[in-house]
């Protein structure tokens, strides 16, 4: 038997210096950029009721990802949590450099510093909680890609890497997806003959195939032993039920979603600066096709036009997977990182082709290049500014809660563990928006706003984790009947003078302002 450092001189013989590259990148880029999470304790409004939490999310179809999270334990610990993430996603920059075939070191930066830039991610990080189990959740996504094409068996491995990245967190589906569009692009494009090329494309309809049925199956078998259904929140209980006319309904809202997020979602580009980047690397891609397409003369090919009707229509569906398998899912930002792949496709289809051009190549890869890096830069700037705000909202809700806490506290009755009434609502009268990065982070759940808070729920957990203040909040439910009663709508909103109020043994509160009467 080998020695521990015996094994590890052998292993390290078998890491390439490009995958060293696209790690070392990835978290050198992802340390400078989310620094600020992992240092500062910023929760957001789904945080403050993850301060512990089993991750046990199988009723939304989530079975591993207690698993995955298990690890950096089910606390709350944004360095802990935050660096395994980056490790993760670390790993896929690797993954996704031996699945592009990568050399140029070049290249491999940009790439690999594309991918903890992308705002997307940060969003993600605003729910640390989470952030580890989603970023192995990633890296399953493109390894079962990379195992697909690297070996010829592969897709038996990758069908069961994507059943685990799905188990773990569906929407990285559509980042296996696009993956595996761009493989059979690329393969499209190569050597080889027909037969040879059906091959091999055909692994990759069968790893996605294999790795779907592979995910529902598990994910019937374990709701039968836990007793448990899907749950009906982001419609996950009609995951795949959609027919008829609602399937093409399903399907324009893909496409309509799709263009509407490219061109006006504000996350691609929302400066001037963004918008270059992202105008000259599209240039450039187109340009490098125009040349191709002239210079193989594909204009006497049937081939080549059906597959850029294909990928025309395609493109938008596979992007947008997620609202075909669960049509009424809210789109958060963080369920929409596979837009990075565009411009990760970009970078290296221009790369990879642009030496077509002859004397023009060169200007060609400085233009990506500067684009690329340009991008990357104005994204950890993005992420940063919405940070910055994240942590603005967590002081100024500290200091409300601060002020609410002792006013209910010196309200005429108020004793530890009375029942209290409250709709959670922060009032917009009494404390107008102050946010100033609106323009920045409209599109970032979670990151924009003033406030926390949102429900009764929400100030429960802040103030018993931050202010020490255990509370008895009513349930929605019971606090919906006093809503409409008489003496709380007379109240005033906080911080009015008359804003708590003790009502036959329940202390109201009433924190928004509108008027009902």
């Amino acid at each position: 038997m080998n020695t521990p450092l015996q094994t590890f001189q052998k292993l390290k013989q078998h890491i390439k210096p490009e995958w060293k590259l696209a790690f070392g990148a990835a978290f050198a880029v992802g340390i400078l950029v989310h620094m600020p999470v992992l240092l500062w304790d910023i929760p957001n409004h789904d945080g403050l009721d993850s301060m512990y939490f089993d991750q046990n999310m199988i009723t939304s179809g989530r079975w591993f990802l207690t698993v995955a999270c298990g690890l950096s334990s089910y606390f709350t610990l944004p360095w802990v949590i935050g660096m395994l993430g980056l490790v993760c996603l670390s790993c896929t920059a690797a993954a996704l450099t031996e699945l592009l075939g990568l050399r140029n070191r070049v290249i491999i930066v940009l790439i690999s510093g594309l991918l903890p830039a992308f705002p997307a991610l940060s969003s993600t990080f605003a729910y640390v909680f989470t952030l580890d189990g989603y970023m192995l959740a990633l890296f399953l996504a493109v390894f079962s890609v990379m195992l697909t094409q690297k070996y010829r068996y592969g897709f038996l491995g990758g069908a069961v890497c994507l059943a685990f990245s799905m188990g773990t967190y569906q929407a990285y589906l559509s980042f296996a997806v696009l993956l595996c569009a761009y493989m059979l692009l690329l393969l499209a494009m190569g050597e080889g003959t027909l037969r040879d090329k059906v091959k091999a494309g055909a692994r990759f309809l069968y790893m996605g195939g294999l790795g779907v049925a592979l995910y529902f199956v598990i994910l019937q078998v374990l709701l039968k032993l836990q007793g448990k259904e899907l749950a009906s929140y982001q419609g996950i209980n009609g995951m795949g039920n959609v027919s008829g006319n609602g399937f093409w309904a399903s399907l324009i809202n893909v496409y309509d979603d799709f263009f509407s997020f490219t061109l006006k979602g504000n996350v691609l580009f929302n400066n001037f600066f963004s918008f270059i980047g992202f105008a000259v690397l599209m240039g450039l891609a187109l340009t490098v096709s125009i040349i191709l397409f002239l210079r193989r003369k594909w204009w006497k090919n049937i081939w080549f036009f059906v597959i850029i009707i294909l990928l025309a229509a395609g493109l938008p569906v596979a992007t947008n997977i997620i609202l075909i398998v669960s049509p009424e899912v809210t789109y958060h930002l963080l369920m929409r990182y596979q837009w990075v792949l565009y411009l990760i496709f970009m970078v290296d289809f221009i790369h990879r082709y642009a030496g077509e051009a002859r004397r023009g190549a060169a200007y060609m890869e400085w233009g990506a290049l500067i684009a690329a890096a340009l991008l990357i830069f104005n994204y950890g700037i993005t992420d940063n500014i919405a940070y910055a705000n994240l942590q603005k909202r967590y002081e100024k809700t500290y200091a409300y809660c601060v002020r609410l806490l002792d006013r209910i506290e010196q309200t005429d009755g108020y004793y530890q563990g009375i029942p209290i009434a409250m709709i959670g609502v922060v009032g917009d009268e009494q404390f107008p928006p102050t946010d100033i990065t609106w323009k920045v982070t409209s599109n970032m759940i979670g990151m924009s706003g003033d406030s926390l808070l949102y429900t009764g729920a929400n100030y429960q957990a802040f103030m018993k984790h931050y202010l020490g203040a255990t509370l008895n909040f009513l349930e929605p439910e019971v606090m919906s009947d006093i809503y409409y009663s008489e003496e709380y709508i007379a109240l005033d909103s906080f911080p009015g003078k008359n804003s708590t109020k003790v009502v036959d043994g329940i202390l109201y509160v009433k924190t928004e302002n509108v008027n009902r009467n």
